[in-house]
């Protein structure tokens, strides 16, 4: 990672100085998060499409308890059924847990499917990130969507990066992942604003006051690579890398990750929280959802998101009451802006978790592991919302009816990408083609029709 260090001035959700919050990339002999520095240079050149189609993916970690969410059970047994009621939405039939009042009041632009199906039981990120168990994945791994899409489409809009995660690094690494490139390389992999601080390459005295200096930039850089690597195995960038590299820190992105430019009313909306991780979990920060927004309207193909943390074994509903809220705010903030900038039809957005709660509660009032069934929301992308998709049984155990697996949630949100899972490979290592999606997993049809 390389970090550009700023003024102490601006602060974002736990105090992270804004400027200190932006980080340019992973960064290896000559690449920048991915991307090759003469490509990125010529991006510039190139005339943003139009209706370009993204996807925000709000992974939850730890497996989010679905019965006491969106799927509660009011007729189970009472050492199943849980502490919380449910509430009317703005769907006729449809209710979720009354610790989502904002949801209820614009479900008819959710979609719930609660009958996830074909976890692998990991307790990782993978899954949510591939769509694809990992047991039997290939030499690599399967990539993440943002990989696929880096791969497949190149650049996002106004030659921003094609993937961006938000995820820092988290006590348990593997749900910090925010979607690794697998067998595609690094060249595919996410740029990540808010890497782990172990990783970053720090530009000495550089603040983002003096990106536009880009002789200050690169002497700084110079600096840096000579003390890095005395060795001298890293190249001398030439004269297109210097320019691709003035062109990065004055980019778009550098104005989609200033999350100041957004007033006071909007970031509370949104809700305030903290980027310090919950234990070995994700952030307590609603306003990655509105950095997400800020940046598919910049131009990013594919954002992944880690929220939070709900491996909750013990003092499941007391957790909840404090988290549900943050989520309820975040999201539908998300939802209602992407509404109302136009931009329902071209982003995506899922939230989901690697797996559901037990229907049992134990001994310290907590859920434990269930990876046969779980939940998932879905809203914008120009599909079809306003609907519950699947059920489970009395106690949440299994799914009774409409079982969707990851796949299919993967298969549709590809097609809302323009790209056509059914018959789209991409080469292995062994340069092997590799389909996207497996047979017979396809775009949920209530869904996208």
């Amino acid at each position: 990672m390389l970090t550009i260090q700023g003024s102490k001035e601006t602060q974002f959700c736990d105090g992270v100085s804004r400027r200190g919050f932006l980080r340019i990339g992973s960064l290896a002999l000559g690449a920048v998060g991915g991307l090759n520095m003469r490509d990125l240079f010529a991006a510039d050149r190139v005339k943003p499409a139009k209706n370009q189609k993204s996807v925000i993916n709000i992974f939850l970690p730890g497996g989010p308890p679905h019965q006491d969410m969106w799927d509660l059970k009011m007729d189970a047994p009472s050492e199943m059924r849980g502490e919380f009621k449910p509430i009317k939405t703005t769907v006729p039939g449809i209710e979720v847990c009354e610790l989502f009042p904002k949801m209820a009041s614009m479900m008819q632009r959710f979609s719930i499917i609660r009958s996830i199906v074909g976890s692998d039981g990991q307790h990782a990120s993978y899954q949510c990130m591939t769509g694809k168990p990992r047991p039997g994945s290939p030499p690599g791994g399967w990539p993440g969507m943002g990989a696929v899409v880096s791969k497949l489409q190149g650049l996002g809009r106004n030659g921003v990066p094609a993937f961006v995660g938000l995820q820092p690094k988290m006590g348990h690494p593997e749900w910090g992942d925010p979607g690794h490139p697998g067998f595609l390389g690094q060249a595919h992999s996410c740029f990540n604003p808010n890497g782990g601080a172990a990783t970053d390459m720090v530009l000495k005295d550089v603040s983002l006051e003096r990106l536009n200096d880009r002789r200050a930039l690169l002497a700084s850089f110079d600096t840096f690579r000579r003390s890095y690597d005395a060795s001298g195995t890293m190249d001398a960038m030439d004269t297109f890398s210097q320019q691709a590299y003035g062109l990065l820190t004055s980019s778009r992105l550098a104005e989609a990750l200033n999350i100041d430019k957004e007033d006071s009313k909007t970031r509370e909306r949104y809700g305030r929280g903290t980027m310090k991780c919950r234990d070995d979990g994700g952030p307590e920060c609603p306003e990655q959802f509105l950095l997400a927004r800020r940046l598919v309207e910049a131009g990013v193909r594919c954002v992944t998101i880690g929220f939070n943390r709900w491996d909750w074994h013990g003092q499941n509903f007391k957790s909840s009451r404090e988290v549900f809220p943050q989520l309820d705010s975040g999201l539908t903030s998300l939802v209602a802006d992407l509404h109302d900038r136009g931009l329902d039809k071209d982003v995506a957005v899922v939230v989901w978790g690697e797996f559901g709660r037990s229907p049992a509660i134990n001994k310290d009032a907590g859920r434990d592991h269930w990876p046969k069934v779980s939940c998932a929301a879905l809203a914008c992308g120009g599909m079809q919302h306003g609907q519950f998709i699947g059920s489970t049984d009395k106690t949440g155990g299994e799914a009774a009816t409409r079982p969707i697996d990851f796949q299919d949630v993967f298969a549709t949100l590809y097609q809302h990408l323009g790209i056509d899972s059914r018959i789209t490979t991409v080469d292995d290592f062994s340069g092997r083609p590799r389909y996207l999606v497996d047979d017979p997993y396809k775009p949920i049809a209530e869904l996208v029709g």
